[in-house]
């Protein structure tokens, strides 16, 4: 018998729940454009955009181990846009790029991950809340650092950062 468990980070409730239209896989030759930013930008914000990606995981076992697919998404629907300009754009996609990472992360760690038909949901829990909680302070450290991409340096800084650790984890990259 085949258990399946799907979490999600950074997901919610919408009105309209997003299509594959809307909702754009990670891709090395696909960057983020404007026209991607669907969303009306939030009134209570100081921000000049917002970046909303989710990180699927799909978990199956049986008798033979674990099996897990991941997606990394950007969602059309939650992001958008006040000030747009190439630099600002190179930021958000900064963002989604370090949720690719996290992803790739995930899959490295379920991969090295020893199954146990006893613990396995409570393992499985442990490693997802682990690398989702190390990404969610990563997304955060990233604007705080930047100042949200206007100290030019720290973003230069960063945009090398996230491309060496996409770098590094490469070989983990195939995990859907």
């Amino acid at each position: 018998m085949l258990q399946k468990i799907l979490l999600v980070l950074f997901t919610s409730l919408l009105s309209v729940p997003p299509t594959d239209d809307n909702l754009i896989d990670w891709s090395t030759s696909r960057k983020l454009s404007w026209t991607d930013f669907k969303s009306k930008p939030d009134a209570g914000s100081s921000d000049a955009a917002l970046t909303s990606s989710t990180i699927n995981v799909e978990f199956g076992y049986d008798k033979n181990g674990l099996k897990h697919s991941i997606t990394c998404r950007f969602n059309k629907l939650k992001s958008w846009a006040r000030l747009k300009n190439d630099y600002i754009l190179n930021h958000e996609q900064g963002h989604f790029d370090l949720a690719e990472g996290y992803a790739r992360e995930l899959h490295k760690e379920l991969q090295e991950y020893t199954f146990n038909k006893q613990t396995v949901n409570d393992d499985l829990n442990k490693i997802y809340n682990r690398v989702m909680q190390k990404h969610i302070e990563e997304q955060d450290l990233y604007d705080r650092q930047t100042d949200h991409s206007l100290d030019t340096a720290r973003q230069s800084v960063w945009n090398g950062k996230i491309k060496s650790m996409l770098a590094e984890l490469e070989t983990f990259k195939e995990y859907k």
